[in-house]
């Protein structure tokens, strides 16, 4: 059986030191509350920066990506449209 929480001012909840030190989780730490049949589920969440591509970066993932002669030269005329010179793009052309 676990530990008694009051649920406080604007649905605040604090969780015993206990769980707090065994699960890894410090101040400010981000964790996801889930709807499950029979409650809520706390579990600590994993929070991962975005990166955000240039389109350099995003030309590169086309003519990297592109798998056979036909999906390449379709991938030139993508980053063409982009405004980018593909021959500038550091790539490997797919084996013919």
């Amino acid at each position: 059986m676990g530990d008694s929480i009051r649920v406080g001012q604007r649905g605040t909840v604090v969780l015993p030191a206990q769980l707090r030190r065994q699960f890894g989780m410090e101040e400010g730490a981000m964790i996801i509350a889930e709807a499950v049949d029979d409650g809520i589920l706390l579990r600590p969440a994993v929070v991962l920066p975005v990166e955000r591509y240039s389109d350099a970066r995003k030309a590169e993932f086309l003519l990297n990506n592109a798998i056979g002669p036909d999906e390449y030269v379709w991938a030139v005329g993508e980053v063409r449209r982009m405004g980018l010179d593909p021959d500038a793009i550091p790539h490997e052309r797919p084996l013919a």
